[in-house]
Formats: structure tokens, C-alpha cells, sequence
């Protein structure tokens, strides 16, 4: 007799950045990675040329926004996430300075999280943050934010942030 039990999915939204080294190659190598070690990659926005945010004098970064299905904990995302950061060559020195590549969980499918200095999902900056929102209402524009109850389309379409965001 065969049981088939089916493993619970979620959808998480990552957003990756880096504004060092062979940027698209970086992107595509961790979204390979993400691939092999995360879930299964659902979703990719186009790439997204962003001036620099917080520390405005480094080199412009590259962004994308990837849906992927996980059977994963959101905390188990965040740390494989981490680990595809080293491989890649992440060293991690200023906050908001150049890197190879950055993965951040933006969502985790309707989940809040908020475990004090580790993760908070939803990504607490995200509705203030054209580089973050425009890739991702490219792939995800109907997805609710949990906190904020509007879709990702409809904050987009209302972001006061002025920062420079131009689709390759």
C-alpha cells in the first residue's frame, strides 16, 4: 500500500541585490542556488538597475525579485539564504555596503514573523522601498501584504520613494 501524503508549500518572495563583481551572474548563480536549496524557483521579475540606498556613494546595484515554493520554515529560508550568500562570496562589513549579493525574505507567504534581531517577515522597510517593490509587483502584484491589507500593485502605485529604479 502506497500513502500519499502531500507536503505542505508556502510561497516565499526573496529579493536579491548586489552591486559588485559579475552582477547578473551573481543573480542567476543564487537563483540557481536558491533553486537547489530553497524550493522550487515559481517566479522572476526582470532585473532592475537601482541607484545605491542608505550609503549613496558606492557603485548602483542590480536587483530581482524570485517566487519560490518551500517546504521550508521561513527561519530555515533565512539561514539557507545566508549560506548562499557565502558561496557566492558575501562578506559582510557596513550596513547598506557594497556586496556581491544580498538575499533578503520579503515574504513568507501570509505569514508575520517577528523573532527580535533574526527575522522580521514581512520585510519591515518594504512598502517604503522602490528597489524592493517594483521587482516584486512584477511577479506578485495581486499577493496581499499581511500587516498593511493592500496588495503589492496597489503600494507600489502609491511609494513616496524617489530612489532612482530602471528595468533592464
Amino acid at each position: 500500500m502506497m500513502l500519499n501524503i502531500a507536503l505542505e508549500c508556502t510561497t516565499a518572495y526573496l529579493l536579491l541585490g548586489g552591486n559588485l563583481g559579475e552582477r547578473e551572474r551573481n543573480l542567476q548563480q543564487a537563483i540557481k542556488l536558491i533553486g537547489d536549496e530553497i524550493g522550487q524557483v515559481v517566479a522572476q521579475s526582470s532585473v532592475y538597475e537601482t541607484a545605491a540606498w542608505g550609503n549613496t556613494n558606492q557603485p548602483s546595484f542590480l536587483n530581482q525579485a524570485v517566487g519560490v515554493t518551500t517546504q521550508l520554515t521561513a527561519l530555515e529560508v533565512l539561514d539557507k539564504a545566508l549560506g548562499i550568500e557565502q558561496k557566492l562570496g558575501r562578506v559582510r562589513k557596513d550596513k547598506w555596503g557594497e556586496r556581491l549579493i544580498d538575499i533578503d525574505l520579503i515574504l513568507f507567504g501570509d505569514e508575520v514573523i517577528d523573532i527580535e534581531g533574526r527575522l522580521q517577515v514581512p520585510h519591515p522597510q518594504m512598502q517604503n522601498r522602490r528597489f524592493v517593490m517594483e521587482p516584486l509587483a512584477e511577479i506578485a502584484p495581486n499577493v496581499k501584504h499581511p500587516v498593511l491589507d493592500r496588495t503589492i500593485l496597489d503600494i507600489t502605485k502609491n511609494i513616496t520613494d524617489d530612489l532612482d529604479v530602471k528595468k533592464l
